[in-house]
């Protein structure tokens, strides 16, 4: 049985995710105490109480890293197996190279807390934001982003998540003219995400290097399995490469569509951990492998039932 490994990125945030394992797990309620005395951050009262700073990204990234670390670990604690490969989308790369032995949990939560501050910071000055257009295909969606670049404004596709629909970054005014353009060209949709910050673009340049350096400090050279990058699609197994990719993922589009399609031979299924099922509506267009969920304590039972009886 040959399993890629999924971990979602920004967007798959919600209040409540993780409540499941924390009263289910002496386990994940010991991460949970762990990252909170890593940070100074009440874990508990960002995951499961309402509040406004799980949709800030400096704490949207600890948090839906660290459910999807949980997810991990308990199904790794189960069936110890090795995927064929580990794939995140956007802040997920990070969690995938933590699944494959490359960084350690807690090092990991401070560095994508770190990682948010500093894309943060990036935006700072700027009303920012991102769109998605559902529905016209990639080049369609380059060639108007292109137009109105040449015309001043700063939007720039950033995920390409499935087929017709790519996700575009930039400053908010430009990316609500861009909304009208795209749907006179026939978009199904296009709307504004609900995001603090404008990923995968330019105007993130001046974190890409203070962000490498705290990837030098916090990657080990322990790759158990092959990291599929967002940046190129294709894999990698090294620290070295894994800096360089990570701090030139903050400027450049996921590639998240094209992983899958790259890659979906080299599986019978996948496996997405932590809250939500954001990557398995993506794959539904992408490949016909089975794709199972670890959102909770019966999910993570289904699934491993269902991957011993495969």
């Amino acid at each position: 049985m040959k399993c890629a490994f999924l971990f979602p990125g920004q967007g798959s945030q919600a209040v409540g995710m993780g409540e499941d394992f924390y009263k289910s797990s002496s386990f994940a309620k010991e991460m949970i105490q762990k990252a909170s005395d890593r940070l100074k951050i009440d874990f508990t009262k960002l995951l499961f109480e309402s509040n406004s700073n799980l949709e800030k990204t400096e704490f949207t990234q600890p948090a839906i890293f660290l459910v999807s670390m949980i997810a991990y670990k308990l199904f790794e604690n189960e069936l110890p197996i090795k995927p064929a490969f580990a794939l995140g989308h956007s802040l997920g790369e990070i969690s995938a190279n933590s699944s494959v032995g490359a960084l350690d949990v807690m090092d990991g939560v401070e560095l994508v807390h770190k990682r948010g501050k500093l894309m943060a910071k990036a935006c700072e000055g700027q009303d920012v934001g991102m769109l998605v257009s559902l529905g016209l295909d990639d080049e369609k969606v380059e060639a108007i982003c292109k137009e109105f670049r040449e015309k001043g404004a700063s939007v720039w596709p950033a995920n390409y998540n499935t087929i017709g629909q790519v996700v575009v970054a930039g400053i908010k005014d430009d990316l609500i003219k861009l909304e009208s353009a795209l749907k006179e060209a026939g978009a199904r949709r296009a709307m504004l995400l609900n995001m603090s910050v404008a990923s995968h673009c330019p105007l993130l340049i001046s974190a890409v290097e203070p962000f490498k350096d705290e990837l030098k400090n916090s990657l080990k050279d322990e790759f158990r399995a092959d990291v599929i990058s967002n940046v190129t699609a294709k894999e990698y197994s090294s620290k070295d490469e894994a800096i360089e990719l990570l701090g030139k993922q903050l400027i450049s589009p996921v590639l998240y569509k094209q992983a899958i399609l790259n890659n979906d031979d080299k599986v019978d299924c996948y496996i997405e951990f932590g809250h939500g099922n954001v990557l398995k509506g993506l794959n539904k267009k992408l490949t016909k492998k089975p794709h199972f969920n670890i959102t909770n304590m019966a999910s993570l039972e289904e699934t491993i039932k269902a991957l011993e009886e495969m």
